[in-house]
């Protein structure tokens, strides 16, 4: 599988906007033979926007039509963020939309950071589904949510081979960008794909840094600070060579780890 990953500002507060730049970016992936593209957190409507905006941009999932005739248009997947209308509240939640259009996975991010997320964000996840895309295990995660090792860890005892992270990752936080993301990817045996904004929004500044790992914890590709797509494949051959070389998973001793869920 051939990832794309776009890294950039997004559109502010404008989700039809949202959707056609989506379609740009998607358009530029697929002529690079890329097979999945993923974008930021809260890619549709941008991140720190606030309350009231985020709740009159909600959309429920049968709200995503124009990104789903994009994915089927192009023939490409799509993984984003965006804010989920669930009754009254809001949730902050990715897609996974397979390229003949139809939403594979729908995740609401089970960790919310400060008061930013609290306040926008009244529902969260508590499942970390996963769902196969051309043989290949895929499961979402959204930013905070790749800063604790257990929700990475319950993916991939799952069979997950791809995690995709979405994230609006600002200031001054590289040593997630830097050290987390490949640590998670090589302790996990997992792709990983972590896709951020860049530039800044409503006085919050990115750090960019977008990156796709290898199961080895190989950094694949990483953007600088500024607007940019990345590139990367997923090897099979390798995968089944990282675990086998290292076979974490069969020599973990879980009957030791109890504490860890009190």
């Amino acid at each position: 599988m051939k990832i794309a990953l776009y890294q950039g500002p997004g559109c502010l507060n404008n989700v039809q906007a949202g959707f056609a730049h989506l379609h740009t970016q998607a358009s530029k992936a697929k002529a690079q033979g890329a097979n999945l593209l993923i974008l930021p957190e809260m890619y549709l409507s941008g991140y720190n926007v606030g309350a009231e905006a985020a709740l009159a941009q909600a959309l429920p999932q049968s709200g995503l039509t124009a990104a789903r005739e994009t994915a089927r248009a192009l023939n490409i997947a799509l993984v984003f963020g965006y804010p989920e209308r669930v009754g009254e509240n809001v949730a902050n939640a990715a897609v996974l939309i397979g390229p003949d259009g139809q939403i594979l996975l729908n995740y609401r991010k089970s960790h919310l950071f400060g008061d930013l997320d609290r306040r926008m964000f009244k529902q969260t996840g508590a499942d970390f589904p996963i769902a196969e895309l051309g043989g290949v295990k895929i499961g979402l995660l959204i930013c905070y949510d790749i800063e604790f090792p257990e929700p990475a860890r319950r993916l991939a005892l799952a069979g997950a081979d791809v995690i995709l992270v979405p994230t609006a990752q600002m200031e001054p936080y590289e040593q997630v960008a830097r050290h987390v993301i490949p640590t998670r990817a090589y302790e996990n045996q997992v792709y990983i794909a972590y896709a951020n904004h860049s530039g800044a929004e409503n006085g919050l500044g990115y750090i960019g840094l977008s990156s796709i790992c290898g199961p080895n914890g190989a950094v694949l590709a990483m953007a600088g600070t500024d607007e940019t797509m990345l590139f990367a494949d997923t090897d099979p051959a390798h995968h089944a060579a990282v675990r086998q070389a290292d076979p974490f998973f069969k020599d973990r001793r879980p009957e030791l780890y109890g504490p860890l869920s009190h």
